[in-house]
C-alpha cells in the first residue's frame, strides 16, 4: 500500500498507462481468436465464414423461402437481390448476417444433404407443388419442425458444420473459385493478424516508456524528499539511523522502490486486465472445460502463499543486513590508514567477510525459494495444458468443439494463468519493496529534533557587512575602523545542561558563560569535557537539555536556524573540503561573492602563499573531503571559507591543531588586526592559542571549573595551570604573551 500511495501521486500517467493496457489487452487477445479463425475458418472451412452465403442460387433460395415461417420468410426476401437467376445479399442481409445464419442452416442443409423431408418426398417436387398453391405453408412447417427435432440430439457445432458444408456446396454449384476465397480469407486474417501483434507490441513499447519515466519520476521525488528531510536532521537525529542506513535507504531502497514501481505498472496493472479479458474469450470460446483453469489458479495461489509464509520475513532481515555491510565497508575505507597503520587489515577482512556471508547466505535462502517457485508454477500450466488438450480433444471427437476452438481456448487458458502467475512473482517482490517503502517513510515521518519556531524571533543586533570590510581593520577608511560599524553578537550560555538522550549522561552540567560582542573568548579542557558540544550549542546542531543558549539576548531555539547560522562563521573540528576547486570551497557561503573578498580570507587564514603555489590557483581542483591537499592546507582553507562568509561570530572548533606555531601564531595575529570586531569563540588544546584571549572558560567533566583571562586562570584555576604546565614552560608562561 505504500508503494500504491506513491504511484497514486501520478493518477495522469497511471490513467494513461491503464488505457494503453487495455489497448494492448485487447490486440493480444485478438490473436488467439484469429489463430482459431485460420484452423476453423480458413482450413477447415476453405474460407467459408456464414452459412448465409453472399450468393444463392435460385432453387436454394426458394426452397429457404417455403422453408421459413411469415416473418422470416420476408427477412429472407428483403437481404437478397434477384441478379440473374441467382439472388445476392444486399447490404441489409450483410447487418444481419448472424439472423441469415441461423435461419439458412436448415434450408441450406436440406437443399445438399438430403433428398426429401420425409419418407421418398422430393424437395424439387414440393417446391413446385408449394408455388402452384397445391401445399399449404402450414404442412411444410411441420415438415420442417419434425426435420428439426429429428436433430435435436445432434450437438448445435455439427449442424453448424453441415450448414458451412452446405454453403460450400452452394458456392461451388455457382461456379465459385474455393481455392482463391480460401487464399483471401487467409491473407486477410495474416494480415490483420500481423497488424495488430505490430500494434501490441507499439503499446507494450508506450506502455514501457510511460511505466519507466514515472518510476524514474517516484525514485527523484523520493530521493528529494529524503535528502531535504535528513538536511533538517540534527547530528543526533542522524547518528539515530547511522550514515550507512541513511545511504543504503536513499540508493538501495529507492532504487528496489522504483524497479517495483515499473513492474506495477507493466505488470500487475495489466494482468488482471489480461485476465478478465482471457475469462471473456474463454467464456465466449467454450464455458464447459471453465472448471480447469479455477483448479489451476487455486494451485498456483497455494503455492505463492507457501512462498509468502516462507521468504517474506527474510526480507526485512535482508535489508538490515545490507546497512551492516555498507557500515563495515564505510568504516573500513573511511579508516584506512589506520588499518594499514596497525596490520589489522586481516582483521577487518574477516569482519566484512562475517556481514558479508550473512547476508550471503539470507539472499540465498530468499534466491533458492524463488527458484523453486518458477518449476512448481510451470508444472502447474504443463499440466493443465495437458489437462485442456485430453479434455478437449474428447471434445472434439463428440463434436463440443472444433480444434481451432481447442487452440483458442488452450491460448486463452495459458493467458488466464499467466496473469496469475505474474501477479505471484510480483507479490514475492512486494514484502521486500513494502519493506523498503517503509524505511523510506520512517526516515520521512521522523520530526527533526531542532526544528525552527512557528513565529521566529530576529536576532537584536544587526548583521554584519561583507567580511571584506570586516577584515579591513588595519586600514583607517575601512568599514571595521568605523565605530559605527555592525558589532560582533553577544553570546551567553545560561546554566546549560546538555546529553545527547534520555538515557545517556549530561555532557555539559551548568555551564555560564558570556562572550561579549567583539570579544575573543577561548574554550579549553581535558579530552571529553564537552568544549566541542559548546561550539554545537552555538550553531544549534543539538538543542539544549537544560537552561538556554542566547544570541544578542534571543534564545537561539526562539530563532530560524538560518538567521542564526547566517550570523556564525564555522570551522569544524575536523576540517573538511567538498569536491570542487579552492574557489568553490572558500566561497561556499555565496557563490557570487567578490573576488577581493577571496583573496582576504585566503590572506588572513594564511593559506594565499600554497594556493598561489598550486597549478589553477584559485581554480585548483580539490577532491572530496580534500584527501589532496594536506591537513595544515586542509585546516585552512576551512578557516578562509569560515571568514569569507557574512559573520558576526566566527566559530574555531579546535581549528589550529593541525598548524604549526609560527603559522597558528601568524593566523591570529590577522585576526586580532583584521576581524576586530567580530565575535571569535576558540576551542584549542594549545594554551599558546588562547593565552590572549579576553575570556578563557576552562571545562572538566563537562562542568565550568575556571573561567577568566590567562594570568587569573594560572593564579587561580588548578586545572588550567597543570594543562599549561603540561605545554609551556614556566619562563613561557611568564612572559604573559603569545609563547609564538
Amino acid at each position: 500500500m505504500r508503494i500504491a500511495r506513491y504511484l497514486l501521486e501520478h493518477k495522469l500517467a497511471l490513467l494513461v498507462v491503464t488505457v494503453l493496457l487495455i489497448g494492448q489487452a485487447a490486440a493480444d487477445l485478438s490473436l488467439p481468436r484469429l489463430t482459431s479463425d485460420i484452423v476453423d475458418v480458413g482450413i477447415q472451412q476453405q474460407g467459408v465464414e456464414h452459412v448465409a452465403a453472399d450468393e444463392l442460387t435460385e432453387r436454394t433460395f426458394e426452397l429457404a423461402c417455403m422453408m421459413s415461417p411469415e416473418g422470416d420468410e420476408e427477412l429472407l426476401r428483403s437481404s437478397y437481390d434477384a441478379a440473374e437467376g441467382a439472388w445476392r445479399m444486399n447490404d441489409a442481409g450483410r447487418e444481419r448476417i448472424k439472423e441469415l445464419d441461423s435461419l439458412l442452416t436448415l434450408p441450406l442443409i436440406a437443399a445438399h444433404g438430403v433428398q426429401g423431408l420425409s419418407g421418398e418426398v422430393d424437395l424439387d417436387q414440393l417446391l413446385a407443388a408449394y408455388q402452384a398453391g397445391q401445399l399449404p405453408k402450414s404442412e411444410v412447417l411441420s415438415a420442417v419442425e419434425a426435420a428439426r427435432a429429428a436433430m435435436a440430439d445432434v450437438e448445435e457445432t455439427i449442424i453448424e458444420q453441415q450448414g458451412i458444408a452446405a454453403a460450400r456446396a452452394e458456392y461451388e454449384a455457382l461456379g465459385y473459385d474455393l481455392s482463391g476465397m480460401q487464399m483471401s480469407y487467409l491473407l486477410r486474417t495474416g494480415a490483420a493478424m500481423l497488424g495488430l501483434a505490430a500494434a501490441g507490441a507499439a503499446l507494450a513499447v508506450l506502455v514501457g516508456l510511460v511505466a519507466s519515466r514515472t518510476g524514474a519520476a517516484i525514485g527523484r521525488d523520493l530521493r528529494e524528499r529524503l535528502f531535504t528531510r535528513v538536511m533538517e536532521f540534527s547530528e543526533g537525529d542522524i547518528g539515530r539511523f547511522s550514515a550507512a542506513s541513511l545511504i543504503t535507504r536513499g540508493t538501495n531502497d529507492i532504487q528496489l522502490i522504483q524497479m517495483v514501481s515499473i513492474m506495477l505498472m507493466r505488470m500487475v496493472l495489466y494482468s488482471p486486465i489480461l485476465a478478465a479479458g482471457g475469462i471473456v474469450m474463454v467464456m465466449s470460446t467454450n464455458a464447459s472445460m471453465g472448471w480447469v483453469i479455477v483448479v489451476a489458479i487455486v494451485a498456483v495461489f497455494a503455492v505463492i502463499a507457501v512462498l509468502f509464509k516462507v521468504v517474506m520475513p527474510k526480507f526485512r532481515i535482508m535489508q538490515s543486513l545490507i546497512d551492516r555491510v555498507n557500515l563495515v565497508a564505510r568504516e573500513m575505507l573511511t579508516g584506512l590508514p589506520v588499518v594499514r597503520a596497525f596490520d589489522r587489515e586481516d582483521f577487518e577482512e574477516e569482519r566484512f567477510d562475517a556481514a558479508s556471508t550473512h547476508l550471503m547466505k539470507t539472499q540465498l535462502f530468499t534466491n533458492r525459494a524463488m527458484t523453486f517457485m518458477m518449476p512448481a508454477l510451470m508444472l502447474i500450466m504443463n499440466v493443465t495444458s495437458v489437462g485442456i488438450v485430453w479434455i478437449g480433444g474428447l471434445y472434439v471427437d463428440s463434436g463440443v468443439i472444433q480444434t481451432g476452438d481447442l487452440i483458442a481456448f488452450i491460448t486463452y487458458s495459458m493467458v488466464i494463468i499467466m496473469s496469475f502467475l505474474m501477479i505471484g512473482m510480483i507479490s514475492i517482490m512486494l514484502p521486500r519493496a513494502d519493506v523498503a517503502a517503509g524505511r523510506i517513510n520512517e526516515v520521512l515521518a521522523t520530526a527533526p529534533s531542532v526544528t525552527d519556531p512557528a513565529s521566529p524571533t530576529a536576532a537584536a543586533g544587526e548583521s554584519a557587512g561583507e567580511l571584506a570590510g570586516a577584515l579591513g581593520a588595519s586600514d583607517p577608511a575601512s568599514p571595521a575602523s568605523n565605530p559605527s560599524r555592525p558589532r560582533g553578537a553577544q553570546i551567553v550560555f545560561d546554566d546549560v545542561s546538555f546529553r545527547y538522550d534520555d538515557t545517556s549522561e549530561y555532557v555539559l552540567e551548568h555551564v555560564s558563560f558570556t562572550a561579549e560582542p567583539g570579544s575573543t573568548l577561548a574554550v579549553i579542557g581535558s579530552t571529553g569535557s564537552g568544549k566541542s558540544t559548546v561550539c554545537k550549542l552555538i550553531e544549534r546542531f543539538y538543542d539544549v537539555s537544560a537552561g538556554a543558549v542566547r544570541v544578542d539576548g534571543v534564545d537561539v531555539r526562539a530563532m530560524a536556524q538560518s538567521d542564526l547560522r547566517g550570523q556564525i562563521g564555522y570551522v569544524p573540528q575536523k576540517a573538511f573540503l567538498f569536491t570542487g576547486t579552492v574557489e568553490s570551497n572558500v566561497t561556499y557561503a555565496d557563490e557570487g561573492m567578490a573576488a577581493s573578498r577571496v583573496d582576504e580570507a585566503l590572506a588572513v587564514a594564511q593559506a594565499a602563499g600554497f594556493v598561489a603555489e598550486k597549478a589553477g590557483g584559485l581554480d585548483a581542483p580539490i577532491s572530496q573531503g580534500g584527501t589532496n591537499v594536506s591537513g595544515g592546507q586542509r585546516q585552512r582553507l576551512c578557516i578562509a571559507r569560515a571568514l569569507a562568509a557574512d559573520a558576526r561570530v566566527l566559530l574555531f572548533d579546535d581549528s589550529f591543531s593541525a598548524l604549526d606555531y609560527k603559522t597558528d601564531a601568524d593566523l591570529r595575529a590577522a585576526l586580532d588586526a583584521r576581524a576586530r570586531g567580530v565575535t571569535r569563540v576558540i576551542v584549542a588544546q594549545r594554551i599558546s592559542t588562547i593565552q590572549g584571549a579576553d575570556c578563557i572558560v576552562v571545562l572538566d567533566e563537562g562542568r565550568v571549573v575556571g573561567k577568566g583571562t590567562h594570568e587569573e586562570l594560572m593564579r587561580d584555576c588548578e586545572e588550567y595551570r597543570a594543562i599549561a604546565l603540561s605545554q609551556l614552560s614556566e619562563e613561557e608562561l611568564g612572559m604573559g604573551g603569545d609563547a609564538a
